[in-house]
């Protein structure tokens, strides 16, 4: 069989499908790690930081060699390392004498390889042949939030039909997404890398006000998704007294498919929307569903799932936006997004975790929350995810400021 571009497109979309796992996968299994090896929110927010933070780094190496290298190798390469990182989260922590110590280290493993599939992907998708490029970005990027829903559902179902003791067979079986997408995109056709002499240097983007503030929007999209996703299960465990299955199915479940249906939505009618103008509506719109889910109880469900909606299009768009100005610019575009995004990613959630360990030691704070309706269980992540409504607000001043500098030019 003949592979053409469409098989390209479906390499990118099961390389979103793995970026989902190895960044959502082990946020399922808190519950399990923290009975099993009896860690605290602190060291559970540790390990999202390790995961972006070695994303990071993996993006700066990725922003200096995916084009000398070719993008062929690069997402290859990564694929190999999710397999093995995927399949050291379930083995390492059973052989290392701390535990902990194992699952930061299959953290890093899989998180170098989603780094590199970041940075990769993006660039890979834009090259496709067409003109609709903020639409295929788009479609692409719901990949992502259909393996996170595939993820969670399937995660969480399994460990309720089979029990906690074989988690760790669970890992094993999502490697064999990027084992088989190691094969596949080896043989796809791809176009090749900008030529050095033709790309835009990095200090000239350094240089445009927009490129910057692209740059803060991209670390307040990671914060804002990041934030509520990976402390959604707990989140609703917590604020509804749900069992674990329920709390995994209501929380980033109904997330990741409220954010996948809106990215499916803007694949389709997106170039009908301005781009700038619903990055500012989505922005808003967040920041709503942020103080909903945290002020008001019953609307806790609701504001998890909706904020789902709200920030679909932050890192896609943003990147279509970026891309769009420089068309030049090459995988350091994408590159140096990425790493903002990562850190907007790993900063978000980690900042919600202090946060909560802090209130929950505080026993006049708890007794605050309690007075004004909060149960006692989720007082400190409702005041995490406060803390973190910071970002979507962020986004919001970076839209007006863009959408005021396009009017201009």
């Amino acid at each position: 069989m003949k592979l053409t571009y469409r098989h390209t497109a479906i390499g990118c979309c099961l390389g979103m499908i793995t970026q989902a796992i190895v960044c959502n996968l082990a946020p399922i299994l808190f519950i399990i790690f923290k009975d099993n090896y009896d860690l605290s929110d602190e060291q559970l927010g540790r390990l999202i930081v390790f995961n972006f933070g070695t994303q990071i780094v993996a993006d700066l190496w990725a922003t200096k060699y995916c084009d000398r290298l070719g993008h062929r190798f690069c997402v290859v390469l990564a694929h190999t390392m999710c397999t093995l990182g995927l399949i050291s989260i379930s083995a390492l922590p059973g052989i290392l004498p701390v535990p902990y110590v194992g699952l930061c280290i299959a953290a890093i493993i899989y998180a170098f390889g989603g780094g590199i599939i970041e940075v990769c992907v993006s660039p890979i998708v834009e090259s496709l042949p067409g003109n609709e490029k903020a639409r295929m970005m788009s479609l692409a990027h719901s990949f992502y939030c259909w393996g996170q829903m595939a993820t969670v559902a399937i995660t969480t179902v399994a460990i309720w039909l089979l029990g906690r003791s074989v988690w760790r067979v669970i890992p094993l079986a999502w490697a064999i997404i990027p084992l088989f997408n190691v094969f596949f995109l080896s043989k796809v056709p791809m176009k090749p890398s900008i030529p050095e002499e033709k790309r835009m240097p990095i200090k000239e983007l350094f240089k445009s006000r927009v490129f910057i503030i692209g740059m803060l929007m991209m670390i307040a999209s990671g914060s804002s998704e990041l934030s509520m996703s990976q402390w959604a299960s707990l989140f609703v465990e917590e604020s509804l007294g749900v069992s674990k299955v329920l709390g995994d199915l209501l929380g980033p479940c109904l997330f990741a498919f409220t954010m996948a249906l809106t990215r499916v939505f803007f694949g389709i009618y997106g170039e009908r929307i301005s781009l700038e103008k619903a990055l500012l509506v989505s922005s808003i719109a967040c920041v709503v569903c942020y103080l909903a889910a945290v002020f008001f109880p019953p609307l806790t469900l609701a504001g998890c799932a909706l904020s789902g909606f709200t920030v679909a299009i932050m890192w896609p768009g943003t990147l279509s936006t970026g891309a769009k100005r420089f068309p030049l610019a090459g995988t350091a575009l994408f590159g140096l997004y990425a790493i903002c995004g990562d850190i907007g990613c790993s900063v978000g959630p980690w900042i919600a975790g202090i946060v909560s360990d802090l209130v929950n030691n505080s026993d006049k704070l708890v007794s605050l929350g309690t007075s004004i309706g909060w149960s006692e269980a989720s007082v400190g992540l409702r005041t995490g995810l406060l803390s973190s409504a910071v970002f979507p607000l962020m986004l919001v001043v970076c839209s007006v400021i863009l959408i005021r500098g396009g009017k201009k030019a």
